[in-house]
């Protein structure tokens, strides 16, 4: 009886625990207690900024690695203005050219620039389009990220007259054999080198005076390679950025173009 009495005045205050209400549980003791959705909304109560933080570190860290792993080398880039091509022909004008020079595609690219118009005239569809075109001409040749223009005529004279294309005649003559074989369709332009254009928004009544310069700055492409047979009725000129730091691929762009 004694041994009975002795495990009965022991019971209370083994199960003393037991009798102990939630709010002066430890926090290991709440955490045994609770299952397991519990366990989750705890984590999100108590550490769910912490855990944002890591997360967006993660998503920072995967992602500029997979940038990394992922980033085509920018071999050329080029555009089109006011030149619409087919499918076929936009391919040609970009993968095309790699797979010519055996470059690797996944690690590679030849930028194609399309969509791209110039024109002064206010009826014409694409009208609405040259402001967009104008911003995006200046932000591609200020990054340095346009290195080939295929043009027509209006948009090859606004081109000119910027000062934006190379002498033609200097830059290929460090490439003897492809100057000889564009030289017969090489096309003079002009380029403003100071005019008052500013001064006859002031007064309308002056007259237009203008300094300017002229050399070979693009070559008609309308009967050589891949132009000839695209199908325009009108010419296609292709020029070379002046600022291009690509001058050397530019070159054998121009090499490809007029290949049969």
């Amino acid at each position: 009886m004694g041994k009975a009495m002795a495990m009965k005045h022991k019971n209370p205050e083994m199960n003393e625990k037991d009798h102990k209400s939630p709010e002066s549980f430890t926090e290991k003791e709440k955490w045994n207690v609770m299952n397991t959705t519990s366990r989750i909304q705890y984590l999100w109560d108590y550490y769910k900024l912490p855990l944002v933080v890591l997360c967006i570190f993660i998503y920072i860290i995967s992602y500029m690695a997979y940038k990394h792993y992922t980033r085509k080398e920018p071999l050329l880039y080029a555009s089109l203005i006011n030149v619409a091509a087919s499918e076929s022909l936009t391919q040609q004008l970009s993968d095309g050219y790699l797979e010519h020079i055996g470059a690797d595609t996944d690690r590679t690219s030849c930028t194609l620039y399309t969509g791209w118009y110039l024109t002064g005239d206010a009826a014409s569809e694409y009208f609405e389009y040259t402001y967009a075109t104008r911003m995006k001409v200046l932000a591609s040749i200020d990054s340095e990220q346009l290195d080939i223009v295929l043009m027509n005529q209006e948009a090859f004279d606004a081109f000119a007259q910027s000062g934006y294309l190379s002498n033609l005649e200097e830059l290929l003559r460090e490439y003897p054999d492809l100057y000889e074989s564009v030289q017969p369709y090489l096309v003079m332009n002009l380029e403003i080198l100071e005019d008052n254009s500013s001064e006859l928004l002031l007064d309308s009544s002056l007259e237009y005076e203008s300094t300017t310069t002229e050399y070979p700055m693009a070559v008609d492409l309308s009967k050589l390679g891949l132009m000839k047979h695209a199908g325009f009725q009108d010419s296609v000129y292709l020029g070379i950025i002046g600022n291009s730091p690509r001058m050397d691929a530019a070159a054998a762009y121009l090499r490809y173009l007029i290949s049969e």
